[in-house]
């Protein structure tokens, strides 16, 4: 089982970016997957995540400016808009062991290798 995250990448503040997460080696239609990002000299933090059926959380610094979805094909997604110097990070797929969207690591099983993200002023 494997998730692989991309899309990372260098841009100005105020701009845009779109991670994807492709899941293999199973299906995760019936899990709750997120995106959890780790900034330099600090811990992971939560950043977004969806339920199964499409329920969505996020973490109070990116709401209104990131997207969570996920499509039928097995992959997630994060549209990044707004972005700020402070949303430098490399970011994190996982899914989780259950079905609802969920801020806590310790409630996924699976992580991608992460995607740096770098946001210049």
């Amino acid at each position: 089982v494997q998730l692989q995250a991309s899309g990372g990448g260098l841009v100005q503040a105020g701009g845009s970016l779109r991670l994807s997460c492709a899941a293999s080696g199973r299906t995760f239609s019936n899990n709750g997957m997120g995106w959890f990002r780790q900034a330099p000299g600090k811990e992971r933090k939560f950043v977004a995540a969806i339920s199964w059926n499409g329920g969505t959380l996020y973490a109070d610094s990116v709401e209104g400016r990131f997207t969570i979805s996920r499509d039928a094909k097995n992959t997630l997604y994060l549209q990044m808009n707004s972005l700020k110097p402070e949303d430098t990070a490399v970011y994190y797929c996982a899914a989780a062991r259950v079905a609802r969207g969920t801020r806590i690591e310790t409630e996924y099983s699976y992580w991608g290798q992460g995607t740096l993200v770098t946001v210049s002023s």
